[in-house]
């Protein structure tokens, strides 16, 4: 394997065979070691958070392929905390799109002159340009396609692949009693005909997630999930 990029959460591996592994890190994203999913730099270090990552991702992208949403998934080994994606063309230099159910996090921090602190949103999509030195920052339809990043067609896409992937989330966390708040995904254009696609992770560090009030921890949402599996 050849190295291609050290990330914050992960480190990208080319294959001889044209595909890439993901090697999942115990890093996790937040601020003065406290988690937080929005967060754009590794905040702290927790034992075992890589595993739980690729576990979780796994189950998700499998449930995902059952229902033939177009991801970047093709395999994963537990044992040595890697997964296998297929080659992907990022939008941009890569987009965040979030789904948020609640307003918390950098919602709140934005429009809580309008909002508070947790009420409901209805599935509302942002995205948002991955961009650390400018603390990656929202981003409109009309400017996206506007700086040649997507077309509106694609955008659309975005909006609906979304809804409809973080629609499944909640639902299987609605069936262990957990409240999705929010989920950030990224997407990326995968094949010959460069559909649009699913792709890095789908983990307890990509959502905040609540139960009986409190915010569950990633590697605790992992074994909520699939404890029970």
């Amino acid at each position: 394997m050849q190295l291609v990029f050290r990330g914050k959460t992960k480190d990208v591996f080319r294959l001889d065979d044209g595909n890439y592994v993901l090697k999942f890190k115990d890093d996790m994203t937040g601020e003065d070691g406290v988690f937080d999913p929005g967060a754009n730099k590794v905040g702290l270090a927790l034992e075992g958070a890589g595993e739980a990552a690729l576990r979780l991702s796994k189950f998700f992208f499998e449930l995902l392929h059952e229902k033939g949403i177009p991801t970047h998934y093709r395999a994963a080994d537990l044992e040595n905390k890697t997964m296998t994606v297929a080659p992907a063309t990022p939008f941009g230099e890569g987009l965040e799109v979030i789904c948020r159910y609640r307003a918390v996090g950098s919602f709140y921090r934005r429009y809580g002159k309008y909002v508070k602190q947790g009420d409901p949103l209805d599935a509302f999509v942002e995205i948002t340009l991955k961009d650390d030195a400018r603390e990656d920052p929202p981003i409109t339809e009309d400017a996206l396609v506007a700086l040649g990043i997507l077309s509106r067609d694609e955008y659309h896409i975005l909006c609906q692949r979304t809804r409809e992937i973080a629609g499944i989330v909640k639902g299987e966390l609605a069936k262990r009693d957990v409240d999705l708040y929010d989920i950030k995904f990224e997407f990326g254009r995968i094949g010959q005909d460069q559909h649009i696609a699913l792709i890095d992770e789908i983990s307890g560090g990509n959502m905040r997630a609540f139960k009986a009030g409190s915010q569950v921890p990633p590697l605790e949402l992992t074994e909520l999930i699939l404890g029970s599996l």
